[in-house]
């Protein structure tokens, strides 16, 4: 993981530069959390298991209350997991069937 530090910029190349290492850090991060997503529908024993709506609801709040800590805007970091965590649950779902 690159060690990314709020910089200010001298051009677009330096800007393109550090989105570039943030993306790649990103997509490591993402393959990680689909791993453990693949983890879930392994272990878990039902279906109905799959969409936990407690959870989720958890997850989102964890998520605002760590974006206000680092003093950006919550709701899009919040939209953006929202759509995460939607896509993981099918994911998972098409993972438990693929088992079952």
């Amino acid at each position: 993981m690159s060690n990314h530090r709020r910089k200010t910029c001298a051009n677009m190349a330096e800007v393109r530069e550090a989105i570039d290492a943030i993306d790649r850090d990103l997509v490591a991060l993402l393959a990680d959390r689909l791993h453990f997503i693949a983890e879930a529908a392994r272990i878990k024993q039902n279906r109905d298991l799959v969409r936990d709506d407690v959870r989720v609801a958890d997850v989102l709040a964890k998520v605002r209350q760590t974006a206000e800590q680092k003093g950006t805007d919550a709701d899009l970091i919040v939209a953006v997991f929202r759509e995460l965590v939607e896509r993981s649950i099918a994911r998972e779902f098409q993972l438990f069937d693929g088992l079952n």
